[in-house]
């Protein structure tokens, strides 16, 4: 009787045991990510913030100077870079872990094929270590919005939540082109295109009702549509989220993660033999 209590509790400590051995290594794996991008460097994890905002004053710059592009009527703010900065945060966090995550089994093929290493937690440690600065970013936004309206929304307290989503929606995604990338070496370049398009059919320097309605079926294909605007109502605005939007995010999300994961969990039992 001992002994079978005993057989019982073995698969129960051995999943623990691995559970902790796997945490551990993520959280290794994102410290030397964010090592690796920014210390040692002058200015360090203020890279993180420096790119978001070159880019920012360039393209208000482009638009609202130079083009005279005006936020529409009746959205939470008239400020065009608040509008357009707001809607760009989410896109950057996606952007950052997929595209980093394109060629993450060729950057680490030496764990792969010489460990029993989980090679499914490196999409993983990218998101988190993108999320690091990501979190940098939010609140230097945060504080712009405090300096030039002088109050805050109750409801960006939501954000971890569409963070979390665009998180498990990046990771899918980045999983499926981690492990076609070791296959097929021209994935990254393919998925810079996608990125290119995906980025302009996203309603960032613009809303919905400025698409020409024949094409406004493509914003309810696309996630991060709804991610973007629902970054600018809790950062902006008192609006209530809408469980509508919120709903359609999550099955996005899920939808990728799951789908993702076990597209890489098929793929990955070749990795050693081509990588």
């Amino acid at each position: 009787m001992l002994s079978l209590k005993k057989s019982m509790q073995l698969p129960g400590r051995h999943f623990a045991r691995n559970l902790i051995h796997r945490r551990t290594l993520l959280l290794e794996m994102v410290r030397r990510d964010f090592e690796q991008r920014f210390i040692g460097s002058t200015a360090g994890w203020m890279w993180g913030l420096i790119l978001p905002l070159v880019q920012l004053v360039s393209w208000v710059f482009v638009f609202e100077v130079c083009l005279h592009q005006k936020v529409p009527p009746n959205q939470p703010t008239q400020s065009y870079p608040l509008f357009l900065f707001c809607g760009f945060l989410p896109w950057l966090l996606f952007q950052d872990t997929v595209t980093r995550s394109a060629n993450s089994m060729l950057d680490n093929a030496n764990l792969i094929t010489k460990t029993v290493f989980p090679a499914e937690i490196v999409p993983v440690s990218i998101f988190l270590s993108s999320l690091a600065s990501h979190l940098m970013v939010v609140a230097l936004v945060i504080t712009g919005i405090g300096v030039i309206t002088g109050h805050f929304s109750m409801w960006m307290l939501m954000l971890p939540v569409y963070m979390f989503l665009v998180g498990l929606f990046a990771i899918g995604v980045g999983w499926i082109v981690a492990g076609l990338q070791v296959y097929l070496r021209d994935t990254a370049q393919v998925l810079s295109v996608i990125l290119v398009f995906w980025f302009w059919v996203t309603p960032i320097f613009i809303t919905e009702q400025q698409i020409p309605e024949r094409f406004r079926f493509a914003l309810h294909l696309n996630p991060l549509a709804f991610v973007v605007q629902a970054y600018r109502d809790r950062l902006l605005s008192y609006r209530i989220p809408s469980l509508h939007d919120l709903a359609i995010i999550t099955a996005y999300a899920v939808t990728a993660f799951v789908a993702g994961g076990l597209f890489f969990r098929h793929l990955k039992r070749g990795f050693a033999d081509v990588l």
